[in-house]
């Protein structure tokens, strides 16, 4: 294994583990597999890049930090020379972690004083310019992050957000020095200077920065960023003569497909009506699943008898509607309740044969990936093909076909839930 990536949660994992398969022409990608947690065996001798998802965004700030530093340990027992932490695109964190404290983690075990923090993902509409957080042609703040449950982001400024979270120096790479060319990575080689402890946003407003970050910052051995920070890097390996991996993902004799949103984005909210158009949905009633009378037997019974029509559960609302049921029931409460019901309802559907399953929200995905791979007694699964930019569909390996698509909230065309479930069926 050359390159490990510690993700904080399982749509980023999936996220990067593409980007890190696909590559860029004319060399392409390694071969990439996407682990549920911390690993109990070692990877396949195969595998060229291993993501472990984790479930840290939200935990409490010394669990994220002592999980991260496990899949640390384990990465760098795989052999990787490259370690990436890997936070969302749109950098969610609240003031007091959890992105600051766990870079500074890694980089104390790495014996890093230096280490680059990139959220950028161009693809999906995502730019840092001048150390602000772009989504598409917003700030930050202003896109609606600023509602988001759990992580509302309320400042776009890059740095002035990390300072808030780390005693270390955050510095700026604007992006003008490495179109330049006036850039050199001194400040990331093993052999610098300094000791001062450094974080350096750099700026990047298109594929081709992401792309002279990875080759510029190829020495370094631990790097923080989305998942565009990996778009350079497998191309750095093969340029020291990696040979070009076998990848072999087929689809065939698929069941039934059922979609679980969690998430309430913008973006997620508008594909659940496109999808409504033409399809069933069920809108689960929260303070029904807090009082015990809507529970995974009722989802289930609504997706096996819509089982032929590409289905669709979510608990997505308006962020005024989700504020005031935080506010009733409690946010931690209202989460653990719809994580917990949304991976009972995947289990269920899976023992019934569905065997493709799409799901929307970063929380939503970590609980339902968990529960499944533990239900089918796995811990690896394979990259197939991208459905969206940052979605690819995930292969569990089991004797019966399981096919996951993990989508965060904002990404994804409108059309989404249905392409994918088309998709892993084969007929796209």
């Amino acid at each position: 294994m050359l390159i490990g990536v510690i993700a904080d949660d399982f749509t980023g994992a999936s996220d990067i583990a593409n980007t890190l398969s696909k590559g860029v022409a004319p060399e392409g990608g390694l071969l990439t597999a996407q682990y549920c947690g911390v690993p109990a065996t070692s990877a396949n001798s195969d595998i060229q890049a291993g993501v472990i998802a984790l479930k840290s965004r939200t935990s409490p700030v010394n669990d994220a930090i002592s999980e991260s530093l496990a899949a640390l340990d384990w990465l760098q027992s795989q052999g990787c020379s490259q370690i990436i932490f890997k936070y969302c695109s749109t950098f969610d964190s609240t003031p007091t972690g959890n992105i600051g404290p766990v870079a500074e983690a890694l980089a104390i075990a790495m014996d890093e004083n230096n280490v680059l923090v990139c959220p950028a993902f161009p693809g999906a509409g995502r730019n840092v310019y001048q150390g602000h957080l772009f989504v598409h042609d917003r700030l930050l703040n202003e896109s609606g992050m600023q509602h988001h449950p759990l992580t509302p982001m309320t400042d776009p400024d890059i740095r002035r957000w990390l300072q808030k979270q780390t005693a270390w120096r955050v510095s700026h790479l604007p992006v003008g020095e490495l179109h330049e060319g006036r850039f050199a990575p001194r400040s990331i080689s093993s052999d610098t200077q300094t000791t001062e402890k450094t974080f350096l946003v750099a700026d990047a407003i298109s594929d081709n920065d992401l792309i002279a970050l990875g080759a510029a910052f190829q020495g370094a051995r631990l790097l923080t960023g989305g998942s565009g920070i990996a778009m350079g890097l497998p191309r750095n390996f093969f340029k020291k003569g990696l040979p070009q991996p076998t990848k072999s993902t087929v689809l065939s004799n698929m069941g039934d497909g059922a979609i679980l949103a969690g998430s309430c984005s913008g973006a997620t909210r508008q594909q659940i009506e496109a999808h409504a158009e033409n399809h069933p949905v069920l809108d689960i009633d929260v303070p029904s699943v807090l009082s015990g009378s809507l529970d995974s037997a009722a989802l289930v019974e609504f997706f096996t008898k819509h089982r032929q029509d590409a289905p669709l559960v979510y608990s997505s609302s308006a962020p005024e509607i989700v504020a005031q049921i935080q506010e009733d029931y409690g946010v931690a409460r209202v989460a653990e309740a719809l994580e917990q019901l949304f991976a009972e309802t995947a289990t269920k559907l899976i023992d019934l044969g569905f065997t493709r399953i799409v799901v929307a929200g970063g929380e939503t995905s970590g609980s339902v990936a968990k529960a499944l791979c533990h239900h089918s007694s796995v811990e690896a699964m394979h990259i197939g093909i991208e459905i969206d930019p940052g979605v690819p569909i995930l292969h569990l390996d089991t004797s019966k076909p399981i096919c996951l698509a993990l989508k965060s909230g904002n990404f994804g065309a409108r059309n989404f839930f249905k392409k994918a479930l088309d998709m892993m069926k084969g007929t796209a």
